[in-house]
C-alpha cells in the first residue's frame, strides 16, 4: 500500500468521524449504502471511464424521517458531497448531475430506508425538490 492511499484511507477515517458526529450513526450507515450502490451499479464504459448513476433516492421510513430531517437541508447535501468524493476518489464519470434525494416512505423493507439509484442526463439539482 503507497503512501497516496494510506493518507486517502485516513481522510476517509475522519470523514467518517466527522459526518458521524455532525449527523450520527443512521447518516454513516446511509453514506455507506450509498456508496455499496453507487459501485455496485458501476458499468466500464471503456479503458478508464467508469460511468455511474448520477441520481439516488433514499426512502426513509415515516417514523425516522423526521429524526433525520431534523438537520435541514443539509443532510441531502452532506450525503451528496460525500457521496462525490466517494465517486472521485474511484475515479467514476457521473452520468450526469450528481443528487441525492431525501423522501419519506410508509413501508421499506428493512423498516429503516431504501437506496435506490438511476442515471438521468438533463436534469437540474433543484428538480426533484419537492414542490410546496
Amino acid at each position: 500500500m503507497g503512501p497516496f492511499s494510506r493518507c486517502e484511507e485516513a481522510i476517509e477515517r475522519v470523514e467518517r468521524a466527522l459526518v458521524r458526529k455532525v449527523l450520527g450513526r443512521e447518516q454513516v450507515e446511509l453514506l455507506d449504502v450509498l456508496r455499496r450502490e453507487c459501485d455496485g451499479k458501476a458499468v466500464v464504459c471503456g479503458r478508464g471511464r467508469v460511468v455511474v448513476p448520477n441520481v439516488y433516492t433514499v426512502e426513509i421510513a415515516d417514523d425516522r424521517y423526521a429524526a433525520l430531517v431534523r438537520h435541514g437541508d443539509r443532510i441531502g447535501e452532506e450525503l451528496t458531497d460525500s457521496l462525490a468524493r466517494h465517486g472521485e476518489h474511484k475515479g467514476y464519470e457521473w452520468a450526469g448531475p450528481l443528487t441525492v434525494h431525501i423522501d419519506h416512505a410508509a413501508r421499506v423493507p428493512n423498516g429503516r430506508y431504501r437506496v435506490s439509484s438511476s442515471p438521468m442526463t438533463h436534469i437540474r439539482a433543484d428538480a426533484l425538490t419537492p414542490a410546496g
